[in-house]
């Protein structure tokens, strides 16, 4: 099983949001200097994050993206079933035809981590990041790099 880059930055950009949602809406391009993530690849993700209802946009001056709901109620599974990530562990993708078209000896196996791993993330929602100090510290890092940058340079952007 492999979480890639789609979740983890989809992941990480709804945190963002979420740690920055009380200053209003929040500007994808502002969450791309802060997280390295490239600005078309983040509008990728939102536009299906919004398509999911989990966050809605604001258009006009002062527009960007704010949560749907609140922290408590969305929940780190949710946002990786909106951007299309697949967090199956089988080699099948949960299809059964593991071995030459039938299913495999360690098939119920896989099938069954890949729940608990949903499970888990199902468990885990943007409030009970926000409120970890770790989280808190690296986001208040991140905001004094931003103004130590300045808006005019932005640092190298990742995808």
């Amino acid at each position: 099983m492999r979480l890639t880059t789609k979740g983890r930055y989809a992941v990480t950009a709804m945190l963002d949001l979420a740690l920055h949602s009380s200053q209003g809406p929040v500007n994808l391009a502002e969450i791309s200097m802060r997280q390295e993530i490239s600005l078309p690849y983040l509008e990728q993700l939102f536009s299906k994050l919004r398509r999911a209802s989990l966050v809605a946009s604001v258009r006009g001056p002062g527009g960007g993206y704010e949560l749907n709901r609140v922290q408590e109620a969305l929940f780190v599974s949710e946002i990786i079933d909106a951007v299309d990530e697949s967090l199956d562990t089988t080699k099948c993708k949960g299809r059964g035809d593991c071995q030459g078209g039938v299913t495999c000896l360690t098939h119920h196996l896989w099938t069954d981590l890949s729940q608990q791993i949903h499970g888990f993330l199902s468990g885990i929602s943007l409030a009970d990041l926000v409120s970890k100090t770790e989280v808190r510290q690296i986001a208040e890092g991140q905001d004094r790099q931003k103004i130590v940058i300045g808006e005019g340079q932005s640092p190298a952007v990742h995808v």
